[in-house]
């Protein structure tokens, strides 16, 4: 069965492609369209699925779609506001609606009500009978990260500023059945509560200046910077009950935001950030270790835009003294294209069925390979040079004489992490790269630097556990830096001695493991920096002509893929 689902969302919308429970293809519209969390309809990202996979719409049994923002062309109207919105879209302009919003306001419990699903074909090429599925927004969120598990029992903890009417769920795998205990589908027209501690962390991102929905993770670098000042004040607004849920004393998310710019005003920004970090973490870790007491759980398996927080997770991690922690990887709202289709096979096979195709995430290279058409636009573009020698040893050599220089190899990640194959690689024996790299980016001076390991290295250098060593490999967890190894890769060491590792094999991307393996011998360090191939507020690079440009602008130093090293002559 060829499932495409498509998360529409207001920000961050993706799509991806299922051929039954194996994950074909997904991809985020912001890689296809270069413009930053791009929330509109993925056409683009439904295009390139669909071509990644070798299928045609016609072939598409099923279309899986998140209940967010959509063209008003989708949603039924009377024929007043049909005309209207035509007019509208005569002049260039397209109105896009919040399905919820739409489904609340009148009453219908249903999406399926609403929605003009011949419209919906006729425009998308989808076969007449084609099945229409509407998934639960925290429900996908959460079965993204269990699938890709093998426990027999966990948590399964979902928390971000919201979608389908709430801000957070919370599920149970305990013999063969997951138990919804609060999220789903019996709340969506219940009154809405104000208790999102995301969107409470999103309103002190805007307070200081930055995007919600975008710059969070700056302030999660900034609060290492500064102490928790207003933590005390804040705190007296949030509650956690004896079901683990979360309360708060405001009246609307109005007032919250209003409250949080207010306290903001005239505080330093680095003691803004530290203290809701710490709002952050002391009440999601009270919440998450309420239900993992109760049920008498060790697993936690975690998703959502609050869980791109990996101080959070750290914590959530030995706090729990848990036996193994997974936080999907594509853990915003990109990653709900994959919860919801897994949603929708949930619902067609049962919980029995389901649970026996769970398989652990091998990697998360699920974009277009482009490999070689780089090769050959670098190839006849005049000043540049592809460097003689084996590529890996090439590269190695460039990174011990101080070089920034990005890999362009395998799949395009899915997420937002660079994990190896659109990633700027460097030297972490310097701190001043962190400076230099970031000018050259145009990025903020207080963004850290992740670093990568070969799996063999990995506990050598890095507090790295049974517990965590699976999260690692995704980057979407924090550990602490082992004593001796502080000093030789300050690059890659936060203000508290932590770093945000990405454990490798070579079976994964031997390219970038060969790199690491060559600039080892030529260093004794088991580890390279690896930080995001983009500039400040573009998303990572996913053409070769993007690529190109890096080079040619002087963003990077060389560019490595599996035939060649290539520079600026």
């Amino acid at each position: 069965m060829k499932i495409l689902s498509i998360h529409s969302g207001g920000h961050d919308s993706s799509a991806c492609l299922f051929d039954d429970y194996r994950l074909v293809a997904a991809i985020s519209q912001e890689r296809m369209t270069r413009k930053k969390c791009d929330g509109n309809f993925p056409y683009d990202a439904i295009e390139e699925v669909l071509d990644i996979g070798g299928t045609a719409r016609a072939e598409v049994d099923a279309v899986v779609l998140t209940r967010n923002y959509y063209p008003v062309d989708y949603i039924a109207h009377n024929l007043f506001k049909r005309a209207e919105y035509a007019l509208k879209r005569a002049f260039g302009i397209t109105r896009y609606k919040d399905l919820v919003r739409i489904m609340r306001h009148r009453g219908k419990a249903e999406a399926e009500q609403l929605w003009r699903r011949d419209l919906f074909i006729k425009q998308n090429g989808f076969r007449p009978d084609v099945e229409i599925f509407f998934c639960n927004h925290h429900k996908a969120h959460a079965l993204s990260a269990l699938f890709y598990t093998d426990w027999a029992e966990a948590l399964v903890y979902t928390a971000d500023g919201g979608g389908d009417n709430v801000h957070y769920s919370h599920r149970v795998l305990k013999n063969g059945e997951l138990a919804d205990l609060y999220g789903g589908d019996e709340e969506l027209m219940k009154p809405k509560r104000v208790d999102s501690i995301g969107l409470a962390y999103g309103y002190a991102t805007q307070a200081l200046g930055f995007k919600i929905n975008r710059h969070e993770g700056k302030l999660t670098g900034l609060a290492a910077y500064g102490q928790p000042t207003l933590y005390d004040e804040m705190a007296k607004h949030f509650s956690v009950d004896e079901e683990g849920q979360v309360h708060s004393t405001f009246a609307s998310n109005k007032d919250m935001r209003a409250y949080i710019e207010n306290i903001a005003k005239d505080q330093k920004r680095e003691d803004v950030a530290a203290s809701i970090q710490e709002l952050l973490e002391q009440v999601v870790q009270q919440s998450v270790s309420t239900l993992l007491k109760k049920h008498k759980l060790k697993h936690l398996a975690l998703a959502g835009g609050v869980f791109a927080n990996v101080r959070l997770n750290r914590l959530l991690c030995e706090a729990n003294k848990l036996d193994e922690i997974f936080i999907f990887p594509a853990m915003g709202d990109d990653g709900l294209c994959v919860g919801g289709a897994l949603e929708f096979l949930l619902k067609e096979h049962g919980i029995q069925d389901w649970l026996k195709h769970r398989r652990r995430l091998p990697d998360a290279y699920l974009g277009r390979a482009q490999n070689e058409a780089l090769d050959a636009l670098l190839a006849q573009t005049p000043g540049i040079k592809k460097l003689s020698g084996n590529p890996a040893e090439t590269c190695a050599h460039l990174l011990a004489e101080g070089k920034a220089i990005a890999i362009y190899s395998q799949r395009m990640e899915f997420g937002p992490r660079a994990l190896g194959a659109r990633t700027i690689i460097a030297s972490p024996e310097d701190h001043g790269i962190n400076d230099s790299l970031n000018d050259r980016l145009s990025r903020s001076e207080f963004m850290p630097f992740a670093p990568y390991v070969l799996a063999e290295d990995a506990r050598e250098v890095f507090e790295v556990t049974d517990a965590n060593a699976y999260a690692c490999r995704f980057m979407t967890i924090t550990c602490a830096v082992k004593e001796k190894w502080k000093a030789l890769i300050p690059a890659v060491v936060h203000v508290d001695g932590t770093a945000r590792p990405q454990i490798i094999t070579r079976a994964d991307n031997p390219l970038y493991a060969d790199i690491l393996t060559e600039f080892k011998k030529r260093t004794g360090l088991p580890v390279l920096v690896n930080t995001s191939f983009n500039a400040h507020e573009e998303p990572i690079i996913n053409r070769p002509e993007e690529c190109f440009k890096a080079l040619e602008q002087g963003r990077i130093d060389g560019v490595v893929t599996e035939t060649a090293v290539w520079v600026k002559a």
